[in-house]
């Protein structure tokens, strides 16, 4: 997920245990139980639905709502729809009026934040018959479903070539806020680096923020005056991977393809792609198939995968984390089966077993090898 506002997190991570379905890779999967006593319908089949997107930021920011909004024009070019788009508009009181008026006119209506989840739900219920998708949630109803992707994946990837091309083993990483989906997709990150370079550590700190440049490039500059020669980061602007640069350190985006911000030195970064959700999900509506649930997509499902390599990454680190991702992709390699030892040395997942999707989606703890404290 994305946009998930810190206040919440702690109430995230005990819900989710207690009432979340198992996650799936299917938009038509069970609805969670702790949303299963709606009692309503779910809509009827619309041919020609009217859809409407909103955003937390601008499609400018490209990173988390630029790749939401080329989505939402895949969508439109595949099925013949022009989608309403609102921006800006941000987590709280607010959103629920843009969602009340959007329900009122339209068949479709799509949040992408996380903190959009429970005005969103609150509108859903009053209006059965419209159809409400939400990005990275855990509330669902008849007439409202979650959708996730899998970006650990992606990121265990863009560990794997940091760990390789690392000169002196520090490796840096601005993390966005202390949630578990920042967590977790670290964790990810400093695994694949740890595969093809144990003497690796992964050096984190907070920016406490989703797309604020100057925040994020100061933070930035706190790791490599530390001397990391890899900069990672986990918010929406290239702010990161630009101070980097301009240090000639090797730099790794997040969300969308930042390599035209730092072209000599960017290595990658996890991409995200909401097309192939978008049309499936629409697609179903249109057709009459479409069931609620929590679609938590993968890389073999195309919602996420890696940016190009960048121009001057070595032409073996490039082979080796395109033969890593095939193998993610026929399902040999699973980034979180163990054994995984966390910050403190306890075994979390013992050899040969896997971390579920609620672990995984309530991960609150480090692994072995990453310098960094999650703030309570």
């Amino acid at each position: 997920m994305k946009k998930i506002m810190l206040a919440v997190t702690a109430l995230f991570v005990v819900i989710l245990s207690a009432c979340s379905s198992s996650t799936s890779t299917s938009t038509n999967t069970a609805a969670p139980a702790a949303s299963a006593a709606a009692g309503t319908a779910a809509p009827a089949a619309v041919k020609t639905p009217r859809v409407a997107f909103v955003y937390i930021g601008v499609p400018g920011d490209g990173g988390w709502t630029y790749e939401h909004d080329q989505g939402r024009l895949m969508m439109e070019k595949e099925l013949g729809i022009k989608a309403t788009t609102v921006e800006n508009i941000p987590e709280g009181p607010d959103a629920e009026r843009v969602f009340e008026e959007l329900a009122q006119k339209n068949d479709i209506v799509i949040g992408t934040s996380f903190g959009y989840m429970d005005p969103m739900y609150a509108v859903a219920q009053k209006h059965p018959n419209v159809i409400f998708l939400h990005a990275t949630g855990y509330k669902t109803l008849p007439n409202m479903a979650t959708y996730m992707g899998r970006e650990y994946q992606s990121a265990y990837l863009v560990g794997i070539a940091a760990g390789k091309v690392t000169k002196n083993n520090h490796i840096g990483y601005v993390g966005a806020f202390p949630i578990p989906e920042v967590i977790y997709t670290i964790n990810a990150f400093t695994l694949g680096a740890q595969s093809v370079n144990p003497n690796i550590d992964v050096q984190v700190v907070w920016s406490n923020t989703w797309f604020d440049p100057a925040t994020e490039k100061q933070a930035a500059i706190s790791l490599l005056d530390k001397g990391v020669d890899v900069l990672a980061a986990y918010q929406d602007s290239p702010a990161s991977i630009q101070a980097a640069a301009e240090r000639k350190v090797w730099g790794i985006g997040n969300d969308s393809d930042m390599g035209r911000f730092a072209p000599d030195t960017y290595i990658s970064n996890p991409k995200w792609n909401w097309g192939p959700y978008y049309v499936q999900a629409v697609k179903s509506v249109m057709d009459g198939t479409w069931k609620t649930g929590a679609y938590f997509g993968s890389m073999k499902d195309g919602i996420t995968d890696i940016a190009p390599m960048g121009k001057n990454v070595p032409a073996d680190v490039k082979a080796l984390v395109e033969q890593k991702r095939t193998e993610i992709l026929n399902g040999t390699v699973d980034v979180f089966q163990g054994p995984i030892v966390d910050q403190d040395g306890k075994t979390r997942v013992e050899a040969g077993k896997k971390m579920t999707d609620d672990e995984i989606l309530s991960t609150t703890w480090f692994v072995k090898g990453i310098k960094g404290v999650i703030p309570k």
